[in-house]
């Protein structure tokens, strides 16, 4: 049986190794879920409570929480609600034994994975925290691609950030020449210069990253 906070694997593991965090008030839940976990090689950490989970520094990693739906003091719900205002962004899987349609409804809203209701099967769970993660690793992956996006495009000038702008737009070099009062071989020379900046390999290319970048004709 498993109390307060325990780990199935060495923290000293690869840096990418996925965590599966466990916050439950009972201990044969924290416990046979570790084991649960620990039997298909997955890194593992137990919590009794919101509180407790939140004293943990939360690593860089592919993670997941489930997450009781009752918890002393503060509810799993109202917990959900806390970490999304503290922009912690972690899937969530709920599991409770005294679940209700409104429940699973407002778990749901909020971007739970799944609600789980008590006893479930072994695999069930398994099926949950496998989505979990891998919807953590795709958003973990797709701010990746936008913080190295926003980190190119700081090394734009001012024109060159109109250029791109009106180019991803639809406008032809000529179009944007007249459109900012410059020659077009100016245009065609800056557009060189943000293709090379940006690691855009076409215009489609380029097209998309704005998109990404939420850039327009008056960004």
């Amino acid at each position: 049986m498993v109390t307060g906070r325990a780990t199935s694997r060495s923290t000293s593991a690869g840096a990418e190794e996925p965590i599966v965090f466990v916050v439950d008030d009972d201990a044969s839940v924290r416990g046979a879920l570790s084991n649960l976990f620990r039997s298909v090689d997955l890194r593992t950490e137990v919590f009794a409570s919101a509180h407790e989970f939140l004293q943990r520094k939360l690593p860089n990693v592919p993670s997941c929480l489930i997450l009781d739906i009752r918890l002393p003091r503060l509810s799993g719900l109202d917990f959900q609600a806390e970490l999304a205002k503290a922009g912690i962004h972690i899937p969530i899987i709920f599991m409770t034994g005294h679940g209700d349609i409104p429940m699973t409804v407002r778990a749901m809203k909020a971007g739970a994975v799944d609600f789980l209701t008590k006893p479930f099967r072994d695999q069930d769970m398994l099926d949950a925290v496998t989505t979990a993660i891998e919807r953590d690793r795709n958003r973990r992956d797709e701010a990746r691609v936008l913080a190295n996006l926003r980190a190119a495009l700081d090394t734009l000038t001012a024109r060159e950030r109109q250029i791109m702008a009106l180019v991803t737009a639809g406008l032809m070099n000529k179009q944007v020449a007249a459109e900012i009062g410059v020659a077009e071989i100016t245009v065609k020379i800056h557009r060189g210069q943000i293709m090379r900046k940006m690691g855009a390999k076409s215009l489609p290319d380029l097209v998309r990253m704005a998109q990404l970048l939420g850039i327009g004709p008056q960004t």
